[in-house]
């Protein structure tokens, strides 16, 4: 059984901030009602599907709910989501160095899938976001 207690309540916040952040700018970097709807859903079924701690943090709905992603725009809400991505596997290599590549692998699945969701080629704003995701995880050095 994956022991929880290595992370501090503040540090599942940081994780849960990152995840439910990516779906939100991968969700915006697919405009339209439907798209968005459906980039968010693969997304989010991608992170239902971690395992590990990762997978224990993700599954803690009750703290999902109080989550502030930092604003009202795309902007404002990477200013947030960004510095949590890396802030995450910082914190991961720290206390629990195996699972930092989980929740990195965990976080390019996400985007993968929203970017999946249609059934085309990615639209390039989906790639470009999911290029800083990326670029705020190797912020971290992994």
């Amino acid at each position: 059984m994956t022991d929880r207690t290595v992370l501090t309540e503040a540090e599942e916040h940081t994780l849960l901030t990152a995840a439910y952040g990516t779906v939100v700018l991968m969700t915006a970097a697919n405009p339209g009602p439907i798209a968005s709807a459906k980039s968010s859903t693969a997304a989010s079924l991608a992170m239902t599907s971690a395992t590990g701690l990762t997978g224990h943090v993700f599954a803690i709905k009750t703290k999902a709910k109080n989550l502030d992603l930092g604003g009202g725009n795309t902007a404002e809400i990477a200013e947030t989501v960004f510095p949590a991505l890396t802030a995450s596997v910082e914190l991961l290599q720290a206390k629990a160095p195996d699972e930092a590549e989980n929740f990195r692998t965990t976080i390019t699945t996400m985007t993968a899938a929203a970017m999946r969701s249609h059934h085309g080629e990615p639209l390039p704003t989906e790639l470009e976001m999911a290029r800083k995701i990326h670029k705020a995880l190797e912020a971290a050095g992994v």
